[in-house]
């Protein structure tokens, strides 16, 4: 009934305004599109070198214990800037929101010309910004480099496969013992460019992969003369003196076979597919046996029942029984049916978004070249279906009997998006507190704020108006005045055991996906499987479907009408498993070492869990709405 992208020329014309409101977006530094398209350089041409924020990986202990990223020229770092300061580079939303800040930089790399030792900078790290550097050194920091639009990387072997891939990103410093007290500080860089060659003239980057090295360089008496980068004593940061440090570096061309159109290849090598089809089968294997159980739970003994119900001359059936029963109850209006309507109209709009965003994905629209594209897709998309939200809810509350069109509005505009705002804003202070460079600009904030303003509450108030309008749908069966009194439920009936029982099965088709999605957030890796990602979606959504029908059914057999909440909370109920994950990542993979960190993981941990609950919730509502309808349109009511 509700479950449906709202169609016809009011919907057209909605979602048309809304794509056209996209420019708006380009008040947040607008829209940019990296390595869609080649760059040719000639020789001697300048190749810019980007430098992004220093993000942390696993430590020596194989452990994450920090989330937090800090700006390249966080003044703590000493790192060289450029004549005139660093200029920031076009960004997109989702890449500023999601914590990138990248700046040019004084490295001079031009094509095909190979330079050694030279010479960036000399700066002088007092011992208390040491201390600082050697902490983020021990907790594994790496550098963050970006060479036409390629990350820099590092070269590692993969240990099941024994297949060289490119690891994003290189370290800060280095321990080279076990229970070393002070980090060797990386501050020479041998940078390696692969080249592939088009003609004599032009020429492509398609490979960038750098090692640091930690090198003591004194610099000669004559400035004329240019350091010498053969020391082999390390660079180590005493914390209770000043320190003098040479940063250094050289670049290498080196001529490949490989083309610009598979230069990512490299990069997307890390994830063994075995382990993506393993996922999939096991979450197929969980659809079959869930389709298995409702042709012969439900479609047996629902035609029997349906036929039973419907004989007119059995002996037998003198009174109603089974779910008959309650069929003068099963479409009263639940208790607050405002919030109820409120989550399905979210869930409408989070379902369309995330479809779409899968669909434009696949379609190879998200380059892994464009950062930051997923995230501003998903934020564009959930705004412009923000019509879904408010026809879907709107509609369901005038069917439930509602007169109060503004109140269902307002609620429908703060219910997602205001939570997930305030925990942002939460995040976002603990970030500013931490000097973190993630913590969102106030003009980036703003921008947000206006695109929800200008296109998202405008598009929520049209689709209530015209989803308040929409001719509703009698029920199949007449309601009682009097509601009928609910049995004691056996105790897998109640709402806790239930919601336990269909949550663990459909977490049970995700679980192994959300692993690699889990690394990828908060490892920076790349996530490219979105073709096994989308398929295993589809799975979610039967799964979610096929659970909250089953057990919907069961509750209704036991005399108990109020589906409607407990669709949700079945349904949702993956969720509730899928924090418990989180704190077993948390467990096994972080060591978070700072209350902030901590407040910043569990916090977006709390919104993708809600948004799921949301989604999902919405998924078993609708389909046990669907199969209640169903059922009871199909028998004969005295």
């Amino acid at each position: 009934m509700w479950f449906g992208k709202p169609s016809g020329r009011w919907g057209n014309a909605a979602l048309s305004f809304g794509l056209g409101m996209l420019g708006l977006a380009s008040c947040v530094d607008g829209f940019y599109l990296p390595g869609i398209s080649p760059h040719d350089y000639k020789r001697g041409e300048k190749v810019g070198l980007l430098v992004n924020s220093l993000t942390p990986s696993l430590n020596s202990e194989n452990k994450l214990e920090s989330v937090l990223s800090y700006g390249f020229y966080d003044e703590r770092f000493h790192f060289c800037k450029p004549e005139g300061g660093p200029k920031a580079a076009h960004e997109s939303l989702g890449s500023i929101l999601f914590g990138d800040r990248i700046y040019g930089s004084p490295f001079n790399l031009h094509m095909l010309k190979d330079t050694s030792c030279e010479l960036l900078c000399q700066q002088t790290i007092p011992g208390k910004d040491a201390a600082f550097i050697n902490d983020k050194m021990m907790k594994g920091y790496n550098y963050n480099w970006l060479i036409d639009g390629l990350p820099a990387a590092t070269v590692k072997m993969d240990d099941r496969t024994q297949q060289e891939f490119y690891s994003i990103g290189f370290g800060l410093g280095s321990v080279s013992a076990p229970g070393q007290l002070i980090p060797h500080f990386n501050n020479h860089y041998e940078i390696t460019v692969q080249y592939h060659t088009l003609d004599t003239i032009h020429h492509r980057v398609v490979g960038v992969t750098i090692t640091p090295m930690s090198k003591n360089t004194v610099m000669p008496k004559d400035f004329s003369l240019k350091p010498s980068c053969d020391v082999v004593e390390p660079m180590n940061l005493h914390e209770d003196k000043d320190n003098s440090v040479v940063f250094t570096y050289s670049v290498k061309w080196v001529r490949s076979d490989k083309s610009w159109a598979t230069r990512w290849d490299n990069y997307l090598n890390a994830m063994d597919p075995k382990i993506h089809w393993f996922s999939l089968i096991n979450s197929g294997v969980i659809v079959v046996f869930l389709s298995v159980m409702l042709a012969l739970i439900l479609i047996r003994a629902l035609h029997k029942d349906i036929a039973r119900y419907n004989a007119e001359d059995a002996e037998d059936l003198q009174e109603d029984f089974g779910w008959k029963l309650v069929h003068g109850d099963v479409f009263r209006a639940p208790r607050s049916f405002e919030f109820l309507s409120v989550i399905i109209g979210s869930g409408h709009q989070l379902f369309w978004m995330v479809l779409a965003t899968l669909v434009i994905a696949i379609l190879g629209f998200l380059s892994p070249s464009s950062r930051g594209s997923l995230a501003t897709a998903m934020l564009i998309l959930f705004i412009l279906f923000g019509f879904s939200a408010g026809f879907n809810a709107a509609h369901m509350y005038h069917s439930y009997g509602g007169n109060s069109l503004k109140r269902i509005v307002i609620m429908t505009i703060l219910f997602v998006p205001g939570t997930c705002w305030l925990i942002l804003m939460v995040i976002n202070i603990f970030l500013m507190s931490a000097h973190s460079s993630a913590a969102a600009p106030v003009g980036t904030l703003l921008g947000v704020m206006l695109l929800w303003f200008a296109v998202s509450i405008p598009l929520t108030i049209a689709g209530a108006y015209f989803g308040y309008r929409k001719k509703t749908v009698d029920p199949p069966v007449r309601v009682n005045q009097i509601p009928r009194q609910i049995p004691d439920q056996p105790w897998y009936l109640r709402p806790v055991p239930s919601a336990l029982m269909g949550g663990i099965l459909t977490f049970g088709a995700i679980f192994i996906e959300l692993y690699f999605i889990m690394n990828s957030i908060w490892f920076h890796k790349v996530y490219y499987v979105f073709g096994f990602l989308f398929f295993v979606f589809l799975i979610l959504v039967i799964t979610t479907a096929e659970v909250t029908i089953l057990l919907t059914y069961f509750h209704l057999c036991s005399e108990d009408y109020n589906w409607q909440w407990r669709s949700i909370y079945t349904a949702g109920a993956s969720a509730f498993y899928v924090f418990l994950y989180g704190v077993l990542f948390y467990f096994t993979r972080l060591r978070l070492a700072s209350f902030a960190s901590l407040v910043i993981y569990f916090g977006w941990m709390f919104i993708a869990c809600l948004l799921l609950f949301i989604l999902t919730g919405t998924i078993g509502f609708v389909a046990s709405h669907h199969f209640v309808r169903r059922i009871y349109g199909a028998i004969k009511i005295d």
